[in-house]
């Protein structure tokens, strides 16, 4: 088998395969065999059908699975000789098979190299989970806002019965436990997002166009399917997806770009995720036990 690999961009690759007659002689060889034992013709019984009869009837069939078969086994042996580790799912063009010799291109993205260096020693800043007094007190005033109706509400015990708490006080505890949840997963994401901007902004790496693409399609269509759930009309979901289309395309491009970091890290320090554990997760997680953590403000 040939292959010719000519270089598009710094990421972007293409190759030509040629696949041998010989190869696919076999090839058809097989298929045959396995349409004689599966098609029905009429005076010969399945397993025992001539073969010329078989290419007259079933000539297209046989190349459709010829091709099927053969594309995607030469692409796998050639990306894994030629050493090349592809990002996402290849674009496979100009299929042709004449004389007995198939040919195809293969276009693709491969893996960007990425330089990361000094991923160690992040400063992170954990900002405080406690919750104030006003915070706890403007959330009460919602409570009250939400349950009023029209009509007066006094903040009392009365008002925390009526939400299942004994006292006014035991739903102020309560009411503070949950909003310092919702204030430490908070922190716990800001602190995420410190480390992510830290890398990306000392690290130069390419998000290769077919995953921006692919993946800004999926998230194209479950904006799409939410929206729609909405009760929006078509003309509606198409104009708020043409709105955000950008933005999101620009967060794709980001999130990439963030994984292929932390990809790379994980090669380096051999982080490797087990079947049911994230691999970007593990790698955040390791970046935080060596991060530089500041004093919250």
């Amino acid at each position: 088998m040939k292959i010719a690999i000519k270089k598009l961009d710094a990421i972007r690759r293409e190759l030509k395969f040629e696949i041998p007659k010989e190869r696919v002689s076999k090839k058809f060889d097989k298929i045959y065999g396995e349409l004689g034992k599966a098609v029905k013709v009429k005076g010969f019984r399945p397993g025992n059908i001539p073969r010329h009869i078989l290419e007259s009837q079933h000539s297209k069939l046989a190349q459709e699975e010829v091709i099927k078969e053969l594309v995607p086994e030469a692409y796998q042996e050639g990306i894994q000789k030629e050493n090349i580790n592809p990002v996402d799912l290849p674009e496979i063009v100009d299929v042709n098979l004449k004389e007995g010799i198939m040919t195809f291109t293969a276009k693709l993205d491969i893996k960007p190299e990425i330089k990361v260096s000094d991923y160690k020693k992040i400063k992170v800043n954990r900002k405080s989970s406690i919750v104030t007094a006003q915070e706890l007190d403007q959330t009460l005033e919602s409570f009250k806002r939400h349950h009023s109706e029209g009509k007066e509400v006094t903040l009392d015990d009365a008002f925390a019965r009526g939400l299942g708490f004994p006292s006014l006080e035991e739903f102020k505890k309560a009411l503070s436990r949950q909003l310092e949840l919702d204030k430490d997963r908070h922190n716990r994401v800001d602190i995420e997002e410190q480390v992510v901007a830290y890398l990306l902004k000392n690290t130069k790496v390419i998000a290769p166009p077919s995953l921006v693409k692919r993946q800004l399609a999926r998230r194209l269509e479950e904006l799409k399917q939410r929206l729609s759930s909405q009760g929006l009309s078509q003309d509606e979901i198409n104009k708020k997806l043409a709105e955000i289309r950008q933005q999101l395309e620009e967060s794709v491009e980001r999130d990439i770009r963030a994984y292929l970091v932390l990809d790379r890290i994980a090669q380096l320090e051999n982080i490797v995720a087990g079947e049911n554990e994230n691999l970007p997760a593990k790698v955040m997680e390791f970046l935080l036990k060596e991060a530089a953590w500041e004093e919250a403000k």
